[in-house]
């Protein structure tokens, strides 16, 4: 017999329905996030019928544990985005209420009657790498918040210099980690302020950044009132940003290891624009391309697709608003990235789109769509892109 259940995921108790292929409730209660309670609810489901489909609204975070326990039993497991959940509720009626018990009747009631994509399990690799890729986004985020307020405290009391720092680059900081304010920086002279920065590994031209900073103290002669203690933030924000800045690339080497070991990332990494990263980010985003059954299936997932609106003799085509927006970042981000090294076929694609009157946004967007086309063949191919080959 068919059965089909769905799983309101929460953090300490889920709510569960199970349905057969007429919609009658086989099961409807509440379950505690512990291993008893979890392997109890797997005996169940099996008990229910030979083909059961398990939907959760949530894959990863809170579901992971629930996730495991279930993949362990044998059981399919597919994901129910929430938004689904939440359109197909105000589709029944009393549509504006919501409720756990009712949110896993309408899971269980879309595992019924939709194809969606499956939750499969994940090895270790690529579990590594969704942590690790994690991480350095909310490392280079704080990252981009800690050089913003930098330039803000720089600026209001020594713009000069400000004006001449790329505060993104090592030397910058290490320079303002130390001095700051114009004052210091023509108390310690160019010879003391080189010497310090050469004491810092593998930072290059270290007499070049010290005649800047001493060349914009010179420039200015007004004290800023409260300047020292402007000066004494910016140096504690300076040590925090070099810290991150380790804290990155120790973790870009890890990434670099970890693709080393992964099946497909040296095969991605061969379409131009796939760098390090945004081959680490995307097999965190997929997991496998197993549950993509062509690459309008993938399109779709990362909101690439183009959505068509009819009604009577209006028809017409627009934009996803959908879509995993960290999988649509990547293949946009990788198409700007081949177009800005002049890779010659992403080149020539994007300025045909230009031709035609698209924007330059439009024309990323068309030439990313092409690249998901060409990244599934070649994954699921097994072979390097070749730029020879015509045909994706």
């Amino acid at each position: 017999m068919e059965v089909f259940v769905g799983i309101d995921v929460a953090k300490h108790t889920h709510w569960v329905c199970a349905i057969d292929h007429t919609a009658r409730v086989l099961l409807n209660r509440a379950v505690d996030n512990a291993q008893s309670d979890v392997d109890r609810l797997a005996e169940e489901i099996r008990a229910l019928g030979d083909d059961v489909v398990v939907g959760l609204d949530i894959t990863g975070s809170l579901a992971r544990f629930l996730e495991a326990v279930l993949l362990a039993e044998g059981l399919r497991l597919v994901h129910v985005p929430g938004i689904a959940v939440n359109r197909a509720g105000h589709g029944f009626v009393g549509g504006e209420r919501k409720s756990d018990p009712r949110d896993a009747h309408t899971i269980a009631d879309l595992v019924r009657t939709r194809a969606l994509r499956p939750i499969l399990p994940d090895d270790e690799t690529v579990i590594a790498l969704r942590l690790k890729i994690t991480r350095r986004r909310e490392l280079t985020d704080d990252q981009t918040r800690r050089i913003s307020r930098l330039r803000q405290l720089l600026g209001a009391i020594h713009p000069g210099l400000e004006r001449r720092l790329d505060l993104t680059g090592k030397g910058p900081l290490v320079l303002i980690s130390r001095y700051v304010t114009p004052g210091q920086i023509r108390a310690a002279g160019q010879k003391r302020i080189a010497s310090y920065l050469k004491k810092t590994p593998h930072l290059h031209a270290a007499e070049t950044l010290a005649r800047t900073a001493l060349d914009a103290a010179q420039a200015q002669r007004t004290v800023v009132p409260g300047e020292t203690l402007f000066a004494d933030m910016i140096r504690e924000i300076a040590v925090e940003a070099l810290q991150a800045r380790d804290t990155i690339s120790r973790l870009d080497r890890d990434i670099e290891a970890l693709l080393d070991r992964h099946p497909d990332g040296a095969l991605i990494r061969t379409l131009p624009g796939m760098g390090a990263v945004l081959t680490a980010e995307l097999i965190a985003s997929i997991g496998t391309m197993d549950r993509f059954p062509s690459a309008d299936a993938l399109a779709s997932a990362a909101g690439l697709a183009p959505i068509i609106r009819q009604s009577g003799k209006s028809m017409g085509w627009r934009r996803a608003n959908g879509g995993d927006k960290a999988l649509k970042r990547v293949f946009f981000q990788s198409a700007f990235c081949a177009v800005s090294t002049k890779d010659p076929l992403s080149k020539a694609f994007y300025d045909r789109k230009r031709n035609e009157g698209k924007h330059h946004t439009q024309a990323l967007i068309a030439l990313a769509r092409r690249r998901v086309t060409v990244l599934w063949t070649m994954i699921h191919t097994r072979r390097a892109f070749d730029p020879s080959r015509k045909a994706a």
